[in-house]
């Protein structure tokens, strides 16, 4: 039996395809599953970015002014980040345009964090059928606490002509 690959199939919906902007509208709403940080995590992160600074690599190093390991802030964004690309926007996703970011308290290993994203935005560009999309997201740890909150403006791209016909 033959088979045709389904590679090029517009009738065939891609999974994980991400949103593309003409799908998004102000107001929408989002949250994400909720993922536990690491030692490994930490570890990881760290040697990556170089980011070695006591408070991340030495046990006990605030003198007890944060109890447990804090992680990087930029750590908590770029997980609530992979969650937002592997699920909203990924092969729509263009380029992030500006981040504004408050962090609001620590998130040490053992949290478990999730996000909520709120869409704010919608503009159109006059070119390629692409929009900038303004999106407000909130990040809660395990108890609920607001740990982080920050404003994501990204390039989006638009449903493709061939989806229009």
């Amino acid at each position: 039996m033959t088979h045709q690959p389904l590679l090029n199939n517009p009738d065939v919906k891609l999974l994980g395809q991400g949103f593309f902007w003409q799908d998004l509208q102000i107001g929408q709403r989002f949250r994400t599953y909720r993922r536990t940080i690491t030692e490994t995590d930490l570890v990881n992160f760290i040697s990556c970015t170089g980011m070695l600074e006591a408070i991340f690599i030495e046990s006990g190093y605030a003198g007890g002014a944060i109890q447990g390991r804090p992680v990087p802030g930029a750590l908590t964004y770029t997980l609530i980040e992979g969650f937002i690309l592997q699920s909203m926007i990924q092969g729509t996703g263009l380029a992030m345009l500006e981040l504004t970011q408050k962090i609001l308290a620590p998130v040490l290993v053992g949290d478990s964090i999730s996000a909520e994203i709120e869409v704010t935005g919608v503009r159109p560009t006059s070119s390629h059928g692409r929009a900038v999309v303004v999106s407000d997201i909130r990040v809660f740890n395990q108890r609920s606490e607001l740990v982080m909150t920050y404003q994501a403006t990204r390039l989006l791209a638009g449903r493709p002509a061939t989806e229009f016909i």
